[in-house]
């Protein structure tokens, strides 16, 4: 019998997205009034709204998806959300690593997910719950099962990268441009800058860096310098410094502790540095302020 295989032709099949670690499957029921402050890291992630409604900031641009929208996050972008205080959200997240070209579609992209899209996303919940002990709520690590079914992995890795593939092939992506909502970016970030200065009136007696504030909030010294200055219309460090100048007064008024004492309680390493710093601030050195103050509280 002739053997004909020579007379065939292997086409190579182009890969064109390939995803071969998955960081995290996540299903939440959050409340109306959910807040997450927000984070970023050097892999791929998605959040796919699939019920209620979600606002989102991206970088520095805010936006409010509804049910049935997507919105990617690209590595290294500072991403957060939140619930609007009406409507409890349910939210799918979804990161993973993948260094094809392909992926640059999804920057800076909100898609709108049509019915058969959705259901990859509810194979890819499917597999997860069959694969992972931990798919559902909140892991940093997914934990395998001893007994998942055979092949649930690989499925998972097929399902996502069809829902890739067909939210491209479809092209009827939503620009940023079009879904920026100013008055969500505003509130977003009062709320954020109002938690900055909680966390330096709660580090009020401590040398807290510059550094340390991005590091807490997963933000850019770009982005922070920015946002805080339009805000405040003050450097960060230069409010740090007026809270101190503030509080040091509080305790002066109060007559309840020495200079020394408040010194320390404000975060200044002696006597010497506080009054000084003092004096900048108001023209006068702390034992001056106490001073106009008994007068004119007449004590």
């Amino acid at each position: 019998m002739k053997d004909i295989s020579e007379e065939y032709f292997r086409t190579t099949i182009e890969s064109v997205i390939n995803i071969n670690k998955i960081i995290t499957i996540h299903y939440f029921e959050f409340a109306c009034n959910y807040i997450f402050k927000g984070e970023k890291h050097n892999f791929w992630e998605f959040l796919y709204v699939d019920k209620g409604e979600v606002e989102v900031m991206a970088d520095t641009k805010g936006y409010k998806l509804t049910q049935g929208d997507i919105i990617f996050h690209k590595p290294n972008e500072f991403h957060s959300e939140w619930a609007n205080g009406k409507v409890a959200p349910n939210l799918m997240v979804m990161s993973f690593e993948c260094t094809d070209k392909a992926m640059d579609f999804f920057e800076h992209k909100i898609i709108r997910v049509e019915p058969s899209e959705s259901n990859l996303i509810a194979e890819i919940i499917k597999a997860a719950k069959e694969t992972y002990s931990n798919s559902i709520g909140y892991h940093n690590k997914l934990e395998k099962k001893e007994d998942s079914l055979f092949g649930s992995e690989q499925l998972i890795k097929i399902s996502l990268e069809m829902f890739l593939i067909n939210l491209i092939r479809k092209c009827s992506f939503i620009h940023n441009s079009g879904r920026l909502n100013k008055n969500t970016l505003d509130r977003m970030e009062k709320d954020l800058v109002d938690n900055i200065i909680e966390y330096m009136d709660q580090n009020i007696g401590s040398e807290l860096a510059f550094e340390d504030i991005c590091n807490h909030f997963s933000l850019g010294k770009t982005h922070l310098k920015t946002m805080f200055k339009n805000r405040t219309n003050t450097g960060v460090m230069t409010y740090f410094k007026q809270l101190k100048i503030l509080k040091s007064k509080k305790l002066i008024r109060e007559l309840q502790h020495t200079f020394t004492e408040i010194s320390y309680m404000v975060g200044y390493e002696s006597i010497h540095t506080f009054s000084r710093a003092f004096k900048e601030a108001t023209g006068m050195t702390p034992s001056e302020y106490a001073i106009s103050v008994k007068a004119k509280a007449n004590l």
